[in-house]
């Protein structure tokens, strides 16, 4: 699979997963013109550490049912934030009050953001809209 492709694949995948576990305020950004280690950023947030590491897990299991494992985990033990690093995308999975603290949206101010809405799948269009539309707020 070309890069890209596989790429794209993963932000499906990926946001499928954080869909599945009731993640909130689902954000995906390109980052390939301003990072040199990934091309897309997602983030996500989880209404308590408990939330937050089961959408993580939610996420790893999906990717493993594909084969892919993250090439790094952090912050899995604390819940507060989560980090899962799948090379072409990094997935940021926090509490709502460590998501507005470190405002990573601001910090990637100029990354273009993703309408993954556009991809979706039969049957789950309703709630990539969902998503996506809180997202855009």
């Amino acid at each position: 699979m070309p890069k890209r492709s596989r790429g794209k694949q993963l932000q499906t995948w990926i946001h499928d997963a954080l869909v599945d576990a009731k993640a909130q305020d689902i954000t995906v950004l390109d980052v390939r013109k301003l990072s040199d280690f990934t091309d897309t950023m997602m983030i996500a947030t989880g209404t308590s550490t408990r939330h937050v590491a089961a959408v993580a897990e939610r996420v790893r299991e999906m990717l493993r049912e594909h084969g892919i494992r993250a090439v790094g985990v952090e912050g899995e033990q604390v819940g507060d934030w989560v980090l899962l690093d799948f090379g072409d995308v990094v997935v940021h999975v926090m509490r709502s009050q460590v998501r507005d603290f470190y405002s990573l949206e601001k910090l990637w101010s100029d990354a273009k953001p993703v309408d993954l809405a556009k991809a979706a799948k039969p049957g789950r269009a309703s709630a990539r809209r969902r998503s996506s539309k809180v997202a855009a707020q």
